[in-house]
């Protein structure tokens, strides 16, 4: 196989066939064409060339047509194209250059001009395929960087998650089902004009990622206090409700030291400080109300007390499914946003199925 540079050459004067072809032999492959119609059926098979040489007046299909499907091609619009021809009025010029010819060359040609032009623009081509190429392998990287990442946050917040739930052992599988409950609302408000802005595919995949984090400040609990099998005092209470500033603290902390300012641990730390509000402005720690409660927080709230009245606690046996959910409907507008609890009541039969299939 040659690794000379494939130059196809077209013009219906034989002549002109010949005396092209003794000026580029030697340095290119050639491949003479005597027609419009034949350089089209050429070029639409096997391999292509690296320049054309085309001519403009030959009959039937001439070079300005030639051109012109060339460039509307994909596959062939990154051939560079020189005219080669007698017509040496401006505007003929013009019209092959914004047909997307990259040089107009008048005859009688010059050879070393021609050769020169020729070596020129198989040079810029050689270097265009070369940045597309690199800028395909550089793409390429980026995405297993991006996916290497996206790995290492979903590990760091399972991590992070697993460490509450650790302090906590009743909790169980608490962590995994909250998030999957916590996707299937977000997934069923994606279209909701009062959500859609907010729950793009990116953020329900960051909001389902950060909700394992949304008991990290229980970490910052006394032992006394979390794991007290039986009535918690007003001041135990109230130490307990402060779980909720010491997730938001530490995620702050987490997100200052790694430089982050995308929407990544802006979710998690939402999740966490605000999971425990309510919509009718008595929940903690700031009493919010209604839509001053961030969204992921209002989807983290149904998820968490959904998976709190189905689990056993050392203070209660589990409520069924349907217990849970009329304690849910019952919740409507007071403690939950009216439109996430119709979305957990299309999407009940979900919620079971992940119960079911992560039972502790």
């Amino acid at each position: 196989m040659s690794d000379k540079p494939t130059i196809l050459v077209v013009d219906d004067t034989p002549d002109n066939l010949m005396l092209l072809s003794s000026l580029l032999k030697g340095t290119y492959k050639t491949k003479l064409i005597n027609s419009g119609e034949k350089a089209l059926e050429v070029v639409s098979k096997g391999d292509l060339p690296d320049l054309v040489l085309l001519d403009i007046m030959m009959p039937g299909v001439d070079g300005y047509e030639v051109c012109r499907q060339l460039k509307a091609n994909e596959r062939t619009r990154e051939v560079p194209v020189i005219f080669l021809t007698a017509k040496a009025q401006v505007a003929d010029e013009q019209k092959g250059l914004e047909l997307g010819a990259v040089d107009y060359i008048t005859k009688p040609i010059s050879p070393p001009i021609l050769l020169e032009r020729v070596k020129n623009h198989l040079a810029l081509k050689q270097a265009k395929d070369y940045l597309k190429n690199e800028n395909k392998i550089l793409e390429q990287k980026v995405r297993q960087r991006t996916e290497q990442l996206s790995k290492m946050q979903d590990v760091s917040m399972v991590a992070m998650g697993a460490l509450a739930e650790a302090r906590d052992p009743e909790t169980g599988n608490h962590i995994r089902r909250t998030a999957y409950y916590v996707e299937v609302l977000a997934q069923q408000l994606e279209e909701h004009p009062r959500f859609s802005e907010l729950l793009t595919p990116e953020n329900i995949t960051l909001i389902t990622k950060s909700s394992p984090l949304h008991d990290i400040g229980k970490v910052g609990v006394a032992d006394a206090i979390l794991l007290k099998p039986g009535k918690l005092t007003f001041d135990e209470f109230e130490e307990i409700k402060l779980h909720s500033t010491y997730g938001r603290d530490a995620i702050a902390a987490a997100e200052a030291s790694s430089g982050d300012n995308g929407n990544f641990l802006r979710f998690a730390k939402e999740i966490a400080y605000s999971h425990h509000e309510k919509w009718d402005g008595t929940g903690y720690p700031e009493g919010l109300q209604g839509d001053a409660i961030p969204i992921s927080a209002r989807i983290m709230a149904l998820a968490d007390v959904y998976d709190a009245l189905i689990s056993v606690r050392p203070y209660k046996k589990p409520f069924t499914h349907e217990d849970a959910r009329e304690i849910i409907l019952k919740g409507k507008g007071v403690h939950f946003d009216s439109d996430v609890v119709d979305a957990f009541l299309a999407t009940e039969d979900q919620f079971l199925a992940i119960s079911r299939r992560f039972t502790d």
